[in-house]
């Protein structure tokens, strides 16, 4: 019998509903789809029912790639790994269609981490169809002048179209979480603001929103040394707090690091 992991941050989706809501995001007939956590493998059955052209799976729990490995044979290629420490893009030459019902505790960082190491070459993903507790999703569709608006929204909106598909109630999964989870689309953009090491925009965000309830004046003295050209560039009042700064500010003001830093 297998039980779920807390330490894995493991949520078994069962609803039936919900997961044929999740595989009619978007078509993957003849696509490569790749599925993050697929658990016990109800969503990965049905993926496989969309005449998908290649379904890789990432499990990082040993018994449950056993148990993938035993119910789907040659159907799924199983990557039995931590997704935090796979490279993505070496995962195939195909553009992926990526499904995750993300473990919890760990799901921005997978997201973040994603982000950071896109490449403009070469974005390695067609789209995302990814589950997050509601309130990091709030978060991730957030737009500035909210309480909600952070790191996490100007990293996923930087490269990324993001649209909600649908909230998910608790009964959804076995065992219940205590908490909604809502489904988040990503589609990659075609324009954005060209930033030379995406590393650069997490560290000014991660400055500035140390303090959110805070002015901009010490972040932007840490990170600028209050020059007052960007200042006036930018037309950047050093009064307002961080989620005051729509997402085009903070990506110039990455461009504008990376040019004093050169």
């Amino acid at each position: 019998m297998i039980i779920a992991k807390k330490s894995l941050g493991q949520n078994f989706l069962i609803d039936k509903n919900i997961i044929d809501i999740i595989c009619n995001v978007i078509d993957i007939n003849n696509k490569t789809v790749l599925e993050i956590g697929p658990g016990t493998g109800n969503l990965t059955s049905s993926l496989i029912k969309k005449k998908p052209k290649k379904l890789f799976v990432v499990e990082k729990d040993n018994q449950l790639a056993s148990l993938l490995k035993k119910n789907f044979d040659k159907e799924i290629n199983i990557i039995n790994d931590d997704i935090l420490k796979i490279d993505e893009n070496k995962i195939s030459q195909d553009e992926l269609v990526v499904f995750g019902n993300l473990p919890y505790n760990i799901s921005t960082e997978i997201l973040c981490k994603w982000i950071l190491n896109l490449k403009d070459e070469k974005i390695w993903f067609k789209n995302l169809v990814l589950m997050f507790q509601k309130e990091v999703a709030e978060r991730i569709l957030s737009n500035y002048n909210s309480s909600n608006y952070g790191r996490i929204s100007i990293l996923a909106n930087w490269k990324l179209k993001i649209k909600k598909i649908i909230d998910i109630k608790p009964n959804s999964f076995l065992p219940k979480p205590k908490i909604d989870s809502s489904l988040l689309f990503f589609t990659p953009k075609e324009d954005y603001l060209k930033i030379k090491n995406p590393i650069n925009l997490e560290k000014i965000t991660r400055i500035f929103f140390n303090q959110r309830r805070k002015m901009i004046k010490k972040p932007y003295k840490i990170l600028f040394s209050n020059n007052v050209d960007i200042l006036k560039k930018l037309k950047i009042d050093l009064n307002l707090r961080p989620q005051n700064l729509d997402f085009q500010t903070y990506y110039k003001l990455a461009i504008e690091y990376e040019n004093l830093k050169s």
